[in-house]
């Protein structure tokens, strides 16, 4: 791997660094936050709306992939005021958390994932447009674990951490880390990219858009990115406030879940993009979809017997290696069978469908959870995992298309 190629890649993972901070403390962080302000399950269960614009970003995608005529370059003069926005928006937050207004904190947090997916569109262009074919494995890594190390910055070590400097200091760290990164991205100037007239205007990035989306196969590469996560997600957003009813501190969970098992979700994508780059993308998903069910039949154990330390760390750390092993498969076969001259909103669309799923699962996981028990629930996701296996079968081979010869331009300094 050349100088250019390891410099596009530390930018990526830079860039996807940014958006996990925000994520990071809400799927980690604010439940605990909230469990220990009295919140019920259900309502920690819906607060997971909160991510509605990583699902609904399609909708302004074509937007920010047709304006790409700014002065700091067709990708980055949407990155950087938005790393400015997310970085302002952390700021008030660690004002207004100390007020105890739950309504406040929950609209700061939705105006964050509201940036931090604007942003995502902006970084995904920057990935499709650079990232040959061939470079889709390990480049998906540094997607997929810049992201992750954000999430467990954001979720986990700030979570540990907020026992000394309190959710204010925790709010504040963030938003240095943002700005850090925005003095990151001053320091590269963005090519321009072959192919950007052929699309000119939104009509026409719209217009390819309805020709990929009419293409074979389409509905199965829907089907398969809606459901891969339904069964993680709906134990994930559970997993959390089990441990706090379980007795469990606010300082273990951050160090388990937010920590330990963010390393090991870090791990599990590096070997997820090597074994796609290895054996190729279709096995790869295949290999850890099956893989990805164990460590959930192992969370339902641990749900029906006795819950201690050392099992709640092996089941973490299991299920947390599996699960990103097949996210960094699946996100690199997702960005295989993009149209590369619309790559922010083909990509973003798919990502977007692939946050319904997570969704959808997360919200309805805390009524469930109530209506049953935690054990029903962690058994009905260990089946929605083993159930997706049936769909590995559609798997298609990387996409052709016209597009496909525009190879990565370089980053300058």
């Amino acid at each position: 791997m050349g100088a250019s190629t390891w410099r596009r890649h530390s930018i990526l993972w830079a860039l996807y660094f940014v958006q996990g901070l925000p994520y990071g403390f809400q799927v980690t962080a604010l439940p605990v936050y909230l469990r220990g302000e009295g919140v019920s399950l259900a309502e920690i269960g819906w607060a997971a709306a909160l991510s509605l614009p990583w699902m609904l970003k399609f909708l302004w995608a074509p937007w920010v992939d047709r304006h790409r005529r700014g002065p700091l370059g067709p990708r980055r003069s949407w990155i950087l005021p938005l790393q400015g926005l997310l970085a302002a928006t952390c700021f008030v937050a660690s004002f207004v958390i100390p007020q105890g207004s739950l309504t406040a904190v929950l609209v700061l947090v939705l105006a964050m994932n509201l940036a931090a997916a604007t942003l995502d569109i902006a970084v995904d262009g920057l990935a499709v447009d650079f990232l040959r074919p061939d470079e889709l494995g390990l480049g998906n890594v540094a997607q997929v674990v810049g992201f992750k190390f954000g999430m467990l910055t954001g979720g986990g070590v700030l979570l540990w951490a907020s026992a000394w400097i309190g959710w204010s200091g925790l709010f504040q760290a963030m938003a240095g880390l943002m700005l850090l990164i925005a003095a990151v991205t001053l320091t590269f100037r963005e090519p321009a990219v072959a192919g950007d007239a052929a699309l000119s205007s939104l009509g026409k990035v719209l217009g390819a858009l309805r020709g990929s989306l009419a293409g074979r196969g389409f509905g199965w590469l829907l089907l398969l990115v809606v459901t891969y996560k339904m069964g993680e997600s709906l134990a994930d957003t559970m997993f959390r406030p089990f441990l706090v009813d379980h007795g469990f501190t606010a300082r273990q969970i951050g160090a388990w879940v937010g920590t330990w098992g963010v390393v090991f979700s870090i791990a599990g994508s590096a070997a997820g993009g090597l074994l796609a780059w290895a054996v190729s993308i279709r096995r790869a998903v295949i290999w850890t979809a099956v893989l990805r069910a164990l460590p959930l039949a192992g969370l339902w154990w641990l749900s029906v017997s006795e819950v201690d330390a050392a099992g709640v760390i092996a089941v973490t750390c299991a299920e947390n290696f599996f699960g990103g092993a097949l996210t960094v498969a699946l996100f690199a076969y997702m960005m295989s069978q993009v149209d590369r001259r619309i790559g922010a909103t083909h990509f973003t669309l798919l990502a977007a469908l692939e946050v319904f799923g997570k969704i959808g699962a997360s919200t309805v996981s805390g009524m469930l959870a109530e209506a049953t028990s935690y054990s029903t629930l962690f058994g009905i996701a260990t089946v929605l995992s083993v159930l997706f296996w049936a769909l590995l079968p559609t798997l298609r081979r990387p996409r052709a298309d016209e597009s496909e010869g525009l190879g990565p331009q370089p980053i300058e300094p």
